[in-house]
């Protein structure tokens, strides 16, 4: 049954079109939107398959990039501070502000109602007993994408302006969404372009070989299309 559906849902593609084939990125990106299934504006996502070894810390992928065109989604973005740091991450924006109250909060229910998450250096010795509510869903803050600083408010407006983390996952793959299906085509190769350059400079030493083996765009419930790697 679910091979019939498959099959079914393939047979609305033009047949003229070979999803297994390697298309330059200015191809691509007006080729997915052609095929998309959705009827309202989906988000384009981008994910790669990299030749790191995920089980080797040092070949661990945490990094972040700002998108010049920004992702088209609102980010609700939470602040692990107190006091000024505090009432400065609330002016700036912030959607969520707390200390170790808001930590125990998180740590009781499980729950993390936001999409990113930025922390003061002070937060951090608290953060630990929340890592694994965090941890899983790529919220934990870090120096290493410049979630975890003193200027609160300067990361808040990065964010708003489109900065995005990225991180592997257990199988060494990375995502990451890059826009809307309704964007400009130019807008959309921008930040993709601007998002696989800062991944590539994010090659940990470590790792031997091919490091982008492949990398495929889609949007969120249509087929992917492979995109050639430069």
């Amino acid at each position: 049954m679910a091979k019939q559906k498959k099959q079914k849902k393939s047979s609305k593609i033009d047949p003229s079109i070979d999803l297994k084939k390697i298309y330059p990125l200015e191809e691509a990106i007006p080729l997915v939107k052609k095929i998309s299934r959705e009827s309202f504006d989906a988000s384009m996502e981008v994910h790669v398959r990299t030749g790191i070894d995920p089980k080797k810390g040092e070949q661990v992928i945490r990094a972040s990039v700002t998108l010049p065109h920004g992702t088209g989604k609102t980010k609700k973005i939470a602040v692990f501070a107190e006091g000024e740091k505090a009432q400065e991450a609330t002016a700036a924006g912030a959607d969520v502000v707390g200390g170790p109250e808001l930590i125990a909060t998180i740590k009781q229910t499980g729950k993390a109602d936001f999409d990113v998450a930025v922390a003061t250096p002070d937060m951090m010795k608290h953060m630990a007993s929340i890592a694994k509510v965090l941890g899983p869903k790529g919220l934990m803050p870090s120096p290493k994408n410049e979630t975890v600083t003193p200027n609160v408010k300067a990361a808040i407006e990065a964010i708003k302006r489109g900065k995005s983390p990225f991180k592997n996952d257990d199988s060494g793959n990375v995502h990451l969404s890059f826009g809307r299906k309704s964007f400009d085509d130019a807008k959309l190769i921008e930040n993709l372009s601007a998002f696989l350059d800062t991944l590539k400079k994010n090659k940990p030493a470590a790792a031997k070989g091919t490091f982008l083996k492949t990398v495929t765009i889609c949007t969120t419930m249509g087929p992917a299309v492979k995109v050639e790697v430069k």
